[in-house]
C-alpha cells in the first residue's frame, strides 16, 4: 500500500509524526477494506486559497472547505487493474480551525479528514442515514484503533 503525503502549504506546521500517521491511517483503511498491496492514494495538504479554488472549479462552491476527494475511477469501467485510487486534498487551515472549534488535537482532526476522504475514494458516502451510519462506524473504528 502506498499512501503518499504531499504538503504544499506553509501556513500550518506539519510535523513528520503527522505525515507518518496519515500514511499509517491510509494504509490501515485500505488493508481493512481488502485493497491489494499495489493500491495507492495521495493526500495533499493545502491552504484555504488552494482548496477554495478546487472547490469552486469542481463543486461550484466559492469557499474553502476542509477536505475534497478526487476518485480516479469515477464513472470508469474495466479499471480493476488500475490501483491508483485517487487524491484526498485537505486544507490545513480549515483543519486547524476545526480542531480548535471541536476541542480536538490537530493530529486527530487531520487524521479524521484523511480517513473520511479515503472512505469516499473507495465508495463510502453519507447521502442516506444508512450509508452515513456505516461510514461513521468505520471512521469511529479506525480512530479508536489509532487512539485518536
Amino acid at each position: 500500500m502506498a499512501v503518499l503525503v504531499n504538503n504544499i502549504q506553509e501556513k500550518v506546521v506539519v510535523p513528520a509524526e503527522l505525515t507518518k500517521l496519515l500514511e499509517e491511517v491510509g494504509e490501515f483503511v485500505l488493508r481493512m477494506e481488502g485493497y491489494p498491496v499495489e493500491s495507492e492514494v495521495s493526500i495533499v495538504l493545502v491552504d484555504n486559497s488552494n482548496i477554495r479554488a478546487l472547490n469552486l472549479t469542481y463543486r461550484g462552491y466559492d469557499s474553502p472547505t476542509d477536505v475534497l476527494s478526487f476518485c480516479l475511477s469515477d464513472g470508469l469501467t474495466g479499471q480493476e487493474n488500475d490501483q491508483i485510487l485517487g487524491d484526498v486534498v485537505i486544507s490545513m487551515e480549515k483543519a486547524k480551525e476545526q480542531a480548535r472549534e471541536y476541542g480536538q488535537t490537530l493530529e486527530r482532526e487531520v487524521a479524521f479528514l484523511a480517513l473520511h476522504g479515503i472512505l469516499h475514494l473507495i465508495g463510502y458516502n453519507h447521502d442516506t442515514l444508512v450509508s452515513e451510519a456505516e461510514m461513521k462506524e468505520k471512521q469511529d473504528f479506525v480512530l479508536k484503533y489509532f487512539k485518536l
